[in-house]
């Protein structure tokens, strides 16, 4: 399958985004806006794990550098989704996909598919950002309200997120 054109730059902007989000929309101090793992679930699938996760590295550190300010966090949260991307892949819209390398659309497989993937990424996410954020002095059941409460609009923003880095090629 032949990787989209545009989805190099399509990317670098969604990361452009995601640095301005993190400098200028702070809804509260304990929701996290974001839409990295949606954007790393994009990534198309003839590039491997390993790629992937580089990528993953290098998007996370950037964001963190010129957005959040707390070196590291993005990445360390970032990094595992990408290595679960693939296996997430397979499990929610089924082996063919990755065997044929298609790309994954809210057309194609219906928002139900997609919303169970994103909602998956997402919550991974936000649950190694938030421990890493509290480093282990919170209590469970804060750092849980924290997730929730970021899963909401995090999930809103990445299904638009998801139409614009994953086109539907039958338009």
């Amino acid at each position: 399958m032949k990787t989209p054109q545009h989805f190099g730059l399509y990317y670098f902007l969604m990361a452009v985004v995601q640095i301005i989000i993190c400098n200028f929309f702070h809804l509260s101090p304990y929701i996290t806006l974001t839409i990295l793992p949606v954007m790393v679930m994009s990534i198309p699938l003839n590039v491997g794990t390993v790629p992937a996760m580089l990528l993953a590295f290098v998007t996370g550190l950037a964001v963190d550098m010129f957005g959040e300010g707390l070196l590291g966090i993005n990445t360390l949260a970032l990094v595992p989704v990408a290595i679960l991307r693939k296996p997430l892949i397979r499990m929610v819209f089924g082996e063919e996909v990755i065997e044929r390398e298609e790309t994954i659309s809210i057309r194609k497989y219906g928002p139900i598919k997609m919303s169970i993937a994103i909602l998956v990424v997402h919550t991974l996410f936000l649950v190694i950002y938030t421990a890493a954020d509290g480093a282990g002095t919170r209590p469970f059941w804060f750092n849980a309200a924290r997730v929730a409460a970021s899963l909401v609009p995090g999930y809103v923003l990445s299904l638009i997120v998801s139409g614009v880095l994953l086109p539907d090629k039958r338009k």
